[in-house]
Formats: structure tokens, C-alpha cells, sequence
């Protein structure tokens, strides 16, 4: 970029999750020409980006809980209008995530809005899909996280092919703090926020058949009580570790001996590039856009989703053979390496602001 960009960030999630992880390496890896204020409705979620960036400001907004919250709806308004960037980036756990500071920036002059795409599950209600769908063709850029989640947000929201364009999410190549070893036998770890949709019950289930093993599962989300009792229920709560939330989830990477990925749905999930750069292989459901990152046979094993056994067997066959395990984990490092970046993705997007401000 040529002049400083004057750059708006919005999030509207609740806690922090792989988008939000997502967000924060990308603020932390711009260049030093940009002018960053992230807005947010949690404060937490808020202090916990920004603290990736030095010298980031942070607004903390109410959230908007309904069409009818006009409070909620006028504040977002105000903020846009008296922070006018030239691009407010809008990063969506969902497709319909957003829109409120998305239709502010919209109608605020001088704004042109960035949305980015990590998530792209569909809506059940026809109000939010035409909202949506009325909102997006005025964005100045679309963008999704990996190649078949364009494509799949490209049919959600009835778009041409090539409308959404695909920027990766990066990752940076760095360990956490010392492994915290939880058993002395092997042991499948799993990261990542505790809900429906990643599957993590597959697991427990698949541990039943891995009397061996130690599941390690790091996270927290809305599923953690029912994953807790399923555990019980299952007879396996004495080698199941819930570590709830933690900021630095890397650091018990290098005491797992197998990434487990058992996901129902998936855009392009950070644990499993994460685990890459760590060089421990990843076994994962076949879903979303995760074979663009975990290669069947070459930087992990594919099963398929819904599946316990499947699961068991792989992990088992990975845990009996460590060689063919180091072999994956190297290979899985140097595709994270050449593909994943972080400064791949923030030369992408730095190239994209300045295509689109005015």
C-alpha cells in the first residue's frame, strides 16, 4: 500500500473460535501502514483480537439481538459513521453473521465493505437469506477461507461462479509453551470449540474401540456438559481430559500423538494446520474443505464423517505404525508451510484493501 489505510474490523462473535483465531493472526501480520480499529460486541472476544495488533483501538458495541433492537441496530450505525474507514472488513462465523455492521458500512459514503466467509452453513430462515442475499451483491469484495467453501457460499446465496474469491487462512509457525503430557500411553487430542457440528461425540465414541488411548480435548462450547456425560455414559471419563478453554491450545500439540478431526461440517479448520506445522498427523472426517488442507495417504487419513469405527481405525492403525505417523507429520508440516501462512494471507488481503478503497 502506497498511503495508510484507515481499516474498520467487525466481529460479532461471542467467544473466540477458529474465525476469531483467524482474525487475530491476520491483524497481528498486516503491514505497518494500516490503521486498525476493530469493533465487537463482546469485550472479551474484543480485547483478546486486538491484543494481536499494538496500537489496535477497540469499540466495544452492543449487540444486536433481534431486527427489532433498535438500540442495538442505531448504535452499530453511529460507530460506522463516526469511524468511516475506507474498508471495513467483516468476518463471519456465518453467512448471516454481520449484516448489521455490513449495512451500516453500506450506506455509510466511502465505505467499501470486505466480507470473509468462514463458515458457510445455510440458514433455515427465508427473512435472513434474503437479507443476505440483497446485502452481498453490493460488497466490494467477497471472500471464503478455502476453494469449496466459495463455491458452497456461491450456491447458499444464488451468486455466479467466481463472485467469491479465496484468500487461506494462515497460520503461524510457532509452538506453544512446554506439551503438557496427560497420560503415559498414546494419545488423540482434539481442538477446537465444543459444538454439534465438530463431531467431538464421534470421538468419544471411537475411543471406546482404543482401550489404550487417551483422548485429550481441548476446548469449550455449548456441547462440553453433554460430551462430559456421554463420556461417563461410555465408560470412558477416566481417560477423557477436558481442558475447557485455553488462549494458547498449541502448547498441547506436542503431547498428542494423533490430531483427531471427527467433524459433521468444516470450513478449513486452523487445529489441523496447526497440527501440521507440528508436525503430528491428522486423521479427519472427509467434509468441507478439509482435504485442502489434510491430504488422504500423505499428510493425514480421511474417513468418513459419522463414522466411530472408521475413526478407531484409523487413529489405531497410526498409532501402531509411529514411523508412518513421523512420515504424515513431516509431510503435513511442509504443505502447512508453502500454503498456509500467515504472511501469504496478509500480503492477500493487504493487495485486496488497496484494490478496493477509494
Amino acid at each position: 500500500m502506497t498511503n495508510p489505510l484507515r481499516l474498520g474490523v467487525y466481529t460479532d462473535a461471542p467467544i473466540v473460535g477458529g474465525a476469531e483465531r483467524a482474525l487475530a493472526t491476520l491483524l497481528g501480520s498486516l503491514g505497518a501502514p494500516v490503521d486498525v480499529t476493530l469493533l465487537g460486541v463482546d469485550e472479551g472476544v474484543v480485547a483478546e483480537i486486538a491484543a494481536a495488533r499494538p496500537g489496535c483501538r477497540a469499540l466495544v458495541l452492543p449487540p444486536v439481538r433481534n431486527k427489532a433492537d433498535l438500540r442495538g441496530i442505531a448504535a452499530h450505525l453511529r460507530a460506522v459513521r463516526h469511524l468511516r474507514p475506507q474498508v471495513l472488513h467483516a468476518n463471519l462465523r456465518t453467512p448471516f453473521s454481520c449484516q448489521y455492521a455490513i449495512g451500516a458500512a453500506l450506506i455509510t459514503p466511502g465505505v467499501e465493505v470486505v466480507a470473509v466467509e468462514h463458515s458457510p452453513i445455510s440458514s433455515q430462515a427465508a427473512v435472513q437469506r434474503l437479507l443476505r442475499r440483497i446485502l452481498v451483491r453490493r460488497l466490494a469484495a467477497h471472500v471464503a477461507v478455502a476453494e469449496r467453501s466459495a463455491r458452497v457460499v456461491e450456491d447458499v446465496l444464488r451468486l455466479e461462479p467466481g463472485t467469491v474469491r479465496t484468500i487461506y487462512n494462515g497460520v503461524p509457525d510457532e509452538q506453544g509453551g512446554p506439551p503438557e503430557r496427560v497420560a503415559a500411553g498414546p494419545v488423540v487430542g482434539a481442538v477446537g470449540r465444543l459444538s454439534r457440528e465438530k463431531g467431538i461425540d464421534v470421538l468419544l465414541r471411537a475411543l471406546v474401540e482404543l482401550p489404550e488411548a487417551t483422548g485429550l480435548i481441548v476446548g469449550d462450547g455449548p456441547e462440553r456438559a453433554a460430551l462430559e456425560q456421554l463420556a461417563r455414559g461410555l465408560g470412558i471419563d477416566g481417560r477423557v481430559v477436558f481442558t475447557g478453554y485455553t488462549p494458547d491450545a498449541r502448547r498441547f500439540l506436542g503431547a498428542i500423538d494423533v490430531l483427531a478431526l471427527p467433524s459433521r461440517f468444516e470450513a478449513l479448520p486452523l487445529s489441523a494446520v496447526e497440527a501440521m506445522l507440528a508436525q503430528r498427523p491428522v486423521v479427519a472426517t472427509n467434509v468441507g474443505s478439509v482435504d485442502e488442507a489434510v491430504i488422504d495417504g500423505e499428510t493425514g487419513v480421511l474417513v468418513p464423517a459419522e463414522n466411530p469405527a472408521a475413526l478407531a481405525h484409523a487413529i489405531g492403525t497410526l498409532l501402531a505404525d509411529p514411523g508412518r505417523a513421523r512420515s504424515l507429520g513431516a509431510a503435513g508440516r511442509e504443505r502447512a508451510l508453502a500454503r498456509f501462512s500467515a504472511a501469504a494471507m496478509a500480503q492477500a488481503y493487504e493487495a485486496l484493501y488497496d484494490e478496493v478503497r477509494r
